[in-house]
Order: C-alpha cells, then sequence, then structure tokens
C-alpha cells in the first residue's frame, strides 16, 4: 500500500509546535488593511493557537508530518 501523503494545503497554513499546540496565523490581514484601524492590524499580526477540537482534525491531516 502507498505511503499517506500529507495534506498540501495544511502544511502550508499550519505548524505544530514543540509542545503539540497548532499554530496558525490569523485571518484577515492580507489585503484591504487601508481602511482598517491600526488597533485591528496588531491584533491580527502573529500567531495564535487552535483549540483542541479543529487542532484533532489539523493534526489528522498533517499525518506524515510532525502532527503525529
Amino acid at each position: 500500500m502507498p505511503k499517506m501523503k500529507s495534506h498540501s494545503g495544511t502544511k502550508k497554513r499550519f505548524k505544530v509546535t514543540g509542545s503539540g499546540k497548532v499554530a496558525h496565523n490569523r485571518a484577515g490581514k492580507r489585503h484591504l488593511n487601508e481602511h482598517k484601524s491600526s488597533r485591528r492590524t496588531r491584533r491580527l499580526t502573529g500567531e495564535s493557537t487552535l483549540a483542541t477540537g479543529p487542532a484533532n482534525k489539523i493534526k489528522k491531516l498533517l499525518a506524515g508530518r510532525a502532527g503525529r
């Protein structure tokens, strides 16, 4: 049987931290930033961690990688 492949889109968007949490960038800061307040864009910078439920789904999609 062939190897399981990890989901390409998922591995571009998420990473698993050393402690096993799933990190991601917040949505809403890619474009049309001129009309958004500075406070809002600052809040959207940096990474955030996912809650346990969605994180388990993401780890399944990353099966071939560190997300086991």
